[in-house]
């Protein structure tokens, strides 16, 4: 019977608890300024908190295409000369709707312009320690995307690294 009644009355105290500092904590109705030099800085602060609330942010484009490249990405890691591990990487491309045939054309040199840069990054310690940390995984993407904007055009909008694995030589 305590089993059940102790969680009840903590429950009922964290709730009483909770109204409690909800109504302390209620804020009160300005007063209305007396005269005018008071209300100017109030105004001015009101039209920047309801412009900055106004702005919404530009919605992402909606006329994508996502081209998955055909095969994986395999990358050895070189370490004293010899293969310390391996790692596969599955990329997809988010393109302007409308370039997605001439994006799939290009794929054999986006290929090789996208394992030049995964192997600068192997070579460079990128696949070393943390590498799946958000500063080393946005680097690597704006690399290959701006490489990738040099083969494929200003159509190509985003590199999608779907997997990412690596596995250290036994």
């Amino acid at each position: 019977m305590l089993n059940l009644i102790l969680p009840a009355t903590l429950a009922l105290a964290g709730l009483g608890a909770g109204i409690g500092a909800g109504i302390a904590l209620k804020p009160t109705a300005a007063a209305p300024a007396q005269d005018g030099a008071d209300a100017a800085p109030e105004c001015a602060a009101t039209t920047a908190i309801a412009a900055a609330a106004a702005e919404v942010p530009p919605e992402p484009p909606t006329d994508s295409d996502f081209v998955k490249l055909a095969n994986q990405f395999v990358v050895p890691v070189v370490r004293d000369g010899a293969v310390a591990a391996m790692v596969v990487l599955n990329l997809t491309l988010e393109v302007a709707e409308d370039a997605g045939d001439a994006v799939r054309a290009r794929e054999p040199k986006l290929r090789d312009s996208f394992l030049r840069v995964l192997l600068d990054h192997a070579n460079a310690g990128g696949f070393d320690g943390a590498f799946t940390a958000n500063g080393t995984m946005d680097s690597l993407r704006g690399a290959l995307l701006e490489v990738g904007r040099n083969d494929a055009g200003p159509g190509l909008r985003n590199i999608l690294i779907l997997d990412i694995n690596r596995q250290d030589a036994g």
